[in-house]
């Protein structure tokens, strides 16, 4: 019964967050569907100190389907990858309920780290793609990281996270439900804010700099 109703619930998760999807029996083609099932049946092993069978049930996955989720990372109820592609998962990675990840995201750690080494997302995260979230600690609960993001420090719950390295740029007290503003485009751009601050500073300067030398020409001419 749990391995038909974790069938159950994968299609219900795919079908509710991807508009692409038209019947259920698509669901058994997509990516993301097929590595949680691998991933579910490699962490029992994994629970189990079958250390050898259940990496080789999660590589036979990952070569499958392009996303490597390491058998010992902990991932809560209603976890979706659209698309999938070189997504990868580490180790000790735990991943609350209703999560969201796009393709090319790495949930990784520094390389300088021993015990925990990877991050903790909350539920109802939301990580867009190509962002990279790296070391052990934790992403809060409702926050969104940027597409390209390089995220190096935990984020407090309710943040949007942008930038190389990562920064918050919009912290709120409200609860974000995802599944409703699932946008991975429409987000603040820091860098182009500090130019934009820093193009106004300049001008503010050059005209206070024009108007020093227009008083300086107009004293010259008084004395």
């Amino acid at each position: 019964m749990g391995f038909i109703r974790n069938i159950k619930d994968e299609i219900k998760v795919i079908r509710e967050r991807d508009p692409a999807i038209h019947s259920s029996m698509e669901v058994f083609l997509y990516p993301s569907f097929r590595v949680m099932m691998h991933y579910r049946f490699a962490h029992k092993l994994y629970l189990k100190k079958h250390y050898l069978l259940a990496r080789f049930v999660s590589q036979r996955a990952a070569r499958k389907t392009g996303i490597e989720i390491h058998p010992g990372a902990q991932i809560g109820s209603g976890f979706f990858i659209d698309h999938g592609t070189g997504v990868v998962i580490g180790e000790t990675t735990i991943i609350g309920n209703n999560v969201t990840l796009y393709q090319g995201v790495t949930l990784g750690g520094t390389g300088k780290e021993t015990g925990k080494r990877h991050p903790t997302l909350e539920d109802n995260v939301m990580v867009s793609a190509g962002a990279k979230v790296l070391g052990s600690f934790t992403i809060g609960a409702n926050s969104k990281i940027g597409a390209g993001s390089v995220v190096l420090e935990e984020v407090p719950p309710n943040c949007t996270v942008v930038g190389v390295p990562g920064r918050i740029i919009k912290r709120e007290n409200e609860v974000v439900i995802p599944r409703e503003t699932m946008d991975q485009v429409h987000l603040p751009d820091p860098i182009k804010e500090d130019i934009q601050n820093l193009q106004k500073a300049n001008s503010e300067l050059t005209n206070r700099l024009l108007d020093l030398e227009t008083e300086l020409r107009q004293l010259r001419k008084d004395t």
